[in-house]
């Protein structure tokens, strides 16, 4: 049997840190079984699908580089096979019309809310064995109900959280065509993951109660029951349900973020899934690795802190040509643009290490390509009028000293002996005078970097 794995995400919406995670693990599954991998887009809610929405999801499934092997589908170009097989079970009984209006169903409601019963169907439209069903009225377009069963229990070894049993008595009658016609969501899952020949539903836990409902109507259509497994849900650092403030954002906010895919890709693996004590590792690795036995089936917890120290890391190894293209990208944005000097891939260099993301390492270079903002309290402490008159002993120096860090450096030295100085009692005021703050990496790299006009061009400025 060849694995076949999907990834159907509703494009209500951007697709965020959780789906990501769902698309990985059921991604990662068929790549390890040498399966496939399906996208399907499950846009039957029209009301709330948007366009922008299905792009979103395109666009960051790229970006991470999750490629499937079939797809997109789209549920709604398929509405005429829906309607056949809901005609094939309204023939074979599984299925039937239902009148009810929309105040009956509000009575009804009511009515064992006061009663303290659990709201549900009545069955008044189930056709059964000796029991008169009321003409149905003219005026009134019918849903299609499925005729869940009432006796026995649904019961499946979900392989994240073991052996789940549900009561038959538990479930109504779903319904599953709308008054209008159109089919809805529970129905059209059953008939896709039936007719693309998935063998294993990876999805969020939220999906659990829609389970037992979808395996009833598989076994009706009389159709293999796929392998399910519901993944935990991913918690804030606080313990409380993902949101906006604990980065439940879409994934493409990350990329804007600064973040790279490699880092996302490796930070959600270990979201609930580990492989002894790995921490980072490559997607090659990650699918050679991946089972569904070692995911935990408590929630998971997102930590911004790891995340940053995952994409610190792959910063550090990522090639310059490919971070170059990215800064220059960015630095634009900002109004920034990059010029032949000082070298761009030299530049980053120089800063690559000491940045969580591609925006930090943008913003801290933007000072080899434009005029630096001093910041004040740094100005205010480290150029002082005590320190000037070595500020014009260096410059006269910088003026004809070897342009290379190693005499830059020897330079600042002999500004320090002369004067009687500690070295960060001249380096401190150099860097707010090059860079308009007071950290930066060794200053004599830097000022090698800008360039001997540059450099005496803005300490001359700071002088008075």
């Amino acid at each position: 049997m060849i694995v076949r794995t999907r990834f159907a995400p509703s494009p209500t919406g951007f697709l965020h840190i959780g789906g990501a995670r769902t698309a990985l693990f059921s991604w990662a599954f068929a790549k390890k079984h040498l399966g496939q991998f399906i996208l399907r887009i499950e846009d039957t809610d029209v009301a709330r699908s948007t366009p922008e929405a299905v792009q979103a999801i395109l666009d960051g499934m790229q970006w991470l580089g999750l490629d499937y092997d079939e797809g997109p589908f789209y549920q709604m170009q398929r509405m005429d096979r829906y309607k056949q097989v809901l005609q094939t079970m309204l023939d074979a009984g599984t299925a039937y019309y239902c009148y009810c209006t929309k105040d009956e169903l509000d009575a009804l409601r009511e009515s064992q809310m006061q009663e303290g019963t659990k709201p549900r169907y009545d069955g008044r439209w189930r056709p059964e064995s000796g029991k008169t069903l009321a003409t149905p009225p003219q005026d009134i377009p019918p849903v299609i109900r499925f005729k869940n069963p009432q006796v026995g229990n649904v019961v499946w070894r979900d392989l994240v959280k073991g052996e789940i049993s549900i009561a038959n008595q538990e479930l109504d009658d779903l319904i599953i065509a709308r008054a209008d016609g159109t089919p809805t969501y529970n129905f059209c899952v059953v008939v896709d993951d039936w007719e693309m020949g998935i063998t294993q539903v990876i999805r969020g836990d939220d999906h659990v109660n829609n389970t037992p409902r979808q395996i009833n109507m598989l076994v009706a259509l009389g159709a293999t029951i796929p392998q399910y497994a519901h993944l935990s849900m991913i918690l804030g650092s606080d313990g409380q349900k993902l949101s906006k403030r604990h980065g439940a954002v879409s994934v493409m906010q990350y990329h804007e973020d600064g973040y790279l895919p490699e880092a996302i890709l490796n930070y959600l693996a270990r979201l609930g899934w580990s492989h002894g004590d790995e921490e980072i590792f490559s997607m090659q690795q990650f699918c050679q690795w991946f089972d569904l036995d070692h995911i935990t089936s408590s929630a998971a917890q997102f930590n911004t802190e790891k995340l940053n120290w995952l994409n610190a890391h792959y910063i550090k190894l990522a090639d310059n040509n490919l971070l170059a293209a990215d800064i220059t990208d960015r630095l634009a944005k900002l109004n920034i643009k990059v010029t032949a000097q000082p070298p761009l891939l030299e530049v980053i260099g120089l800063y690559k290490e000491r940045v969580n993301t591609l925006n930090e390492l943008a913003a801290n270079i933007a000072y080899f390509y434009q005029q630096p903002v001093q910041d004040a309290v740094a100005a205010e402490k480290h150029l002082t009028a005590d320190i000037m008159p070595a500020m014009t002993n260096l410059v006269a120096l910088l003026k004809t000293v070897d342009w290379q860090p190693e005499a830059i450096h020897q330079a600042i030295n002999e500004v320090v002996t002369q004067n009687a100085l500690k070295f960060p009692k001249v380096a401190m005021p150099l860097r707010v005078m090059l860079t308009g703050i007071a950290q930066s990496p060794s200053i004599d790299q830097v000022m090698a970097l800008l360039g001997r006009s540059e450099v005496l061009s803005r300490i001359e400025a700071a002088l008075p």
